[in-house]
């Protein structure tokens, strides 16, 4: 691929938009509670408490019902998931992180219409996927059966 004049102001204006995400007030408050979370000690035992027992589930669901620890360790897991996602710090950096997420699976609708109706673009919303041509989802490999 060669690089051209036009390639890189693409790439220039897709920086400047970054940077204008990032400084916006959904980007900054994405970035604050980010911090609070990672300096929270309590938010952080629950986050190493639930990816130790998420390990342990993982390993669990490839016997499934005939492990023996199966209905105690999808207890324990569903459990720990609650207790760290209603933690303050870790619901906060959830809701700016869905919010973030919202700007942008936006942002990258409006891009690709510009373009063309036609351009796919991957989106776990399923707001966006009811406003595209063939479900907005198309990036899973040709399993949405859309006709492209």
């Amino acid at each position: 691929m060669l690089a051209t004049i036009e390639r890189a102001d693409i790439l220039q204006r897709a920086d400047e938009l970054a940077q204008m995400v990032i400084q916006s007030e959904l980007g900054e408050n994405y970035f604050q509670s980010l911090y609070n979370m990672r300096n929270d000690s309590e938010a952080q035992r629950k986050i190493r408490e639930f990816s130790s027992l998420k390990d342990l589930y993982e390993e669990v669901q490839r016997f499934g019902k005939y492990h023996p620890e199966y209905k105690r360790v999808n207890l324990e897991i569903r459990h720990s998931k609650r207790d760290m996602d209603l933690h303050p710090t870790i619901a906060e950096f959830k809701r700016a992180e869905t919010e973030l997420q919202g700007i942008l699976d936006e942002m990258s609708l409006k891009i690709g219409q510009a373009v063309s109706f036609n351009i796919k673009v991957p989106s776990g919303n399923p707001f966006f996927e009811s406003q595209s041509s063939c479900g907005g989802g198309c990036g899973s490999g040709g399993s949405c059966s859309c006709s492209a």
